[in-house]
This record gives C-alpha cells, sequence and structure tokens, in this order.
C-alpha cells in the first residue's frame, strides 16, 4: 500500500481542531493514514481533554436569525453561511437572514431549495441571494432552517453577533425562565434534551476512546468496561440539557431538570444552531503557496529575455 503523504495542511488543520503539538498532530495523521478523525481520536487517547479543548472553534461565518409569533406558539431558526465577517455585518446581509427566517415562519418550505424559490422583493430568495453575491462579491448559502409548533410556548435567545441562536419549547413556567433557558443552552450547548436523545455513534466514541486510554494508562483489562461505563455518564451530564448544571444554579449544583421540577415546569425540546458548526473554510497550505511561488519567481527569472 503506497505511504498517505501528510501535508503541512491536514497538520494544521488537526492542530486547529486539537490545540496538539505540531508533531504529534502528525504522527497521529501518519497512524490514522491521513484519517483525520481517526486522527482527532488518537491524540484524545494519548493526551486527553488537551485534545478536544479547540474543538468547538468554528470558521465558517454567518449569522443566525429567529422569529417567533402567535404569542410564542410558533418560531423558526435559520443559519445562512458567508465567507467572512465583514460580509455577515453587512446590513443586506443580514436582512436577508431575517427575511429568511420570516419566511420559514409563514411559508413552511420542506427544504432549503423551497425556501429558495419562495418569492422576496419582486424575485425570489434565489435571485435575492444570487445579487448579493454579484453586488458584494463573495459567495454566501442558505445552511438549514427548523421551523417549531410549539406544545408550550417558544423562547429565544441570540448571542455574540448572532452566531449563536437558540429557540426552546418550554411548557409551564414563566417568560423569565423560559429566557433563562435559552441563554443556558447557548452557553452551556447540550447536544440532546436527555440521554435518550444522544446519538449512540457519539457514546459509542467516548466508550471506545475510555478503554483505550485507560489501556495506555496501564488499567487491568477487567476494569476496562467500567471505566467507560463512567466515562460515558460524566459525558450524558454535560451533553444532555436536563442533567446539565443550570449556569445560574446559586448553589452550583442544581442540574436544569431539578430546576424544572421545582417550577412545575418541562421542555418538550430546543433547538441550537451554531453558525459553522460542522462546517470549516478551506485551509490553506501555505507551505505549498510559498513553494509555489518560489517556482513561479524560478521560472520568471529563467524565462529568456524577449528583445
Amino acid at each position: 500500500m503506497a505511504a498517505i503523504n501528510i501535508t503541512a495542511s491536514m497538520v494544521a488543520e488537526l492542530r486547529a481542531k486539537t490545540d496538539a503539538p505540531m508533531m504529534e498532530c502528525k504522527r497521529a495523521l501518519t497512524e490514522a493514514e491521513g484519517n483525520l478523525g481517526k486522527a482527532e481520536e488518537i491524540l484524545r487517547v494519548k493526551l486527553g481533554n488537551k485534545a478536544t479543548k479547540a474543538a468547538a472553534r468554528i470558521t465558517a461565518e454567518g449569522l443566525v436569525a429567529v422569529d417567533v409569533v402567535n404569542d410564542g406558539r410558533l418560531g423558526a431558526i435559520v443559519e445562512v453561511n458567508c465567507e467572512t465577517d465583514f460580509v455577515a455585518k453587512n446590513e443586506e446581509f443580514q436582512a436577508l437572514v431575517k427575511n429568511c427566517a420570516a419566511l420559514v415562519v409563514g411559508e413552511n418550505p420542506a427544504d432549503v431549495a423551497a425556501l429558495s424559490a419562495l418569492p422576496l422583493g419582486g424575485g425570489t430568495v434565489e435571485t435575492a441571494r444570487a445579487a448579493l453575491i454579484g453586488k458584494i462579491g463573495e459567495n454566501m448559502s442558505i445552511r438549514r432552517f427548523t421551523r417549531v409548533e410549539a406544545k408550550g410556548r417558544l423562547f429565544s435567545y441570540v448571542h455574540g453577533g448572532a452566531r449563536i441562536g437558540v429557540l426552546v419549547d418550554l411548557i409551564g413556567g414563566d417568560g423569565a425562565l423560559g429566557k433563562d433557558l435559552a441563554m443556558h443552552i447557548a452557553a452551556s450547548k447540550p447536544k440532546a434534551l436527555s440521554a435518550d436523545g444522544v446519538p449512540a455513534e457519539l457514546l459509542e466514541t467516548e466508550r471506545r476512546i475510555a478503554i483505550e486510554k485507560a489501556r495506555a494508562d496501564g488499567k487491568a483489562e477487567a476494569m476496562l468496561a467500567k471505566i467507560a461505563d463512567g466515562t460515558v455518564q460524566k459525558y450524558l451530564k454535560e451533553v444532555t440539557l436536563l442533567a446539565q448544571v443550570f449556569v445560574k444554579a446559586e448553589d452550583g449544583k442544581q442540574t436544569v431538570g431539578q430546576l424544572l421540577k421545582a417550577r412545575g415546569a418541562s421542555v418538550a425540546g430546543f433547538v441550537l444552531y451554531v453558525v459553522g458548526e460542522g462546517l470549516e473554510k478551506r485551509a490553506n497550505d501555505f507551505a505549498a503557496e510559498v513553494a509555489a511561488q518560489a517556482e513561479a519567481a524560478a521560472k520568471k527569472n529563467d524565462a529568456p529575455e524577449r528583445k
């Protein structure tokens, strides 16, 4: 089998995701035969949580918009991406994102293609997007949206210059509780309401990493399953809304689930969008760029002079 060429851009991408030392990243990529996801797992086994502290860094730009109507009975959240933060601050781009959220609420499109075909400003959403691209000179795309018909009442929160958006469906409680929950979700970024909603593949990944790390630390084989179970339970407390410690808990211990029980309320569901989550800008291979520039300069110098 041919050796995998580990490029500088691959190392840089893994380092940006993990904060691990450059040589550790290169060794992990070599061991993983160039597979970025596998290399990240290898680093987590070797380096523990240090290898994931930067994993939430988002490189794609854009905005999230939220629209809630009918006294909180109906709402939508939408994400539109662009190439730079400069464009995300453009008023026309911001208006496009807000219009998309309003159209999702009012028209209930089936998907992004259907949303793009809806009427907007004498044309369609797609023609408005294309015109703005032509005017600004930067690509932009409607990435995703969610429309929610509440079982209780919807509360929203937008944070970080509209880079984080939340819709939470609260049954019972009051406006103050709804706002606090939406802010908590934005801050703590749960992946699911409860353990039942966490994808099995995420749990399996945590279990596998815990076992390999414990084995690397010399733990007895008979203890590995128990250690993995403990790791998974700790993970679930960190990523499920009801098990998370409420960010405004006075004692620093009360969970969201306990708070809701004390208030006679419950959460039917929530939606959290973080701009660019799961997306990355194209990584520039600076070493390759420098080499290409040097080669171009050499060719220019070697070219026969025209008379």
